[in-house]
């Protein structure tokens, strides 16, 4: 997987300095994150652990978008500090206002993981027990991204955000083993232009 988030790192870095590219990026996000914690996958908390750091990168929504609401793409990477599992995902972001300088942003994409999709060893083997306890078995390689956070703006250009996470194949990607994982934390975001 690092080899991955690498060849990751340098596709969203080369995008970034492609030719009108720094002209569609409207965000940068960065924050910590909490990996599986107990918010819909209590049974598995633990197995895991973070923190995670998560980079992401918000474009302008193309005008093809308004019919959805004019949600922004994004692009994420998120390594695990722990050498737990990392992600990497792209997807939508929506920005709604319900409030002066406050805003819900839910988000949706998919993500790639270097986690483990199923246990390795044989059931019933003391290995199996081991590996069982101390690993999520995503079921997928693949997985959805869907995410809900909280925004406070901090003046013209800045913003603070608390969001929650949660990856899952949701028997639609994968099949058999959807133990999923929930993850929460806090990013800052710097807003470009107008």
């Amino acid at each position: 997987m690092a080899r991955a988030l690498g060849l990751a790192g340098m596709a969203v870095g080369a995008a970034l300095t492609a030719p009108g590219t720094a002209a569609a990026v409207e965000e940068v996000k960065v924050g910590v994150i909490a990996h599986n914690i107990c918010i819909s996958t209590c049974d598995i908390a633990g197995k895991e652990d973070g923190p995670i750091v998560d980079v992401q990168v918000n474009f302008h929504s193309p005008g093809v978008l308004r019919v959805i609401g004019a949600p922004k793409p994004f692009v994420a990477l998120s390594p695990n500090l722990s050498g737990d599992p990392s992600f990497a995902s792209a997807g939508l972001e929506w920005r709604w206002e319900f409030a002066e300088g406050w805003a819900l942003i839910p988000g949706l994409g998919l993500a790639v993981h270097d986690g483990e999709t199923d246990n390795k060893f044989p059931n019933g083997t003391p290995q199996s027990t081991q590996f069982d306890r101390d690993n999520v078995l995503y079921g997928s390689r693949t997985l959805f991204r869907t995410a809900l956070g909280v925004e406070r703006e901090l003046g013209e250009r800045w913003r603070i955000e608390a969001m929650v996470l949660h990856y899952s194949h949701g028997q639609i990607l994968g099949s058999g083993r959807n133990q999923g994982v929930d993850q929460a934390g806090v990013r800052i975001g710097y807003r470009f232009g107008t």
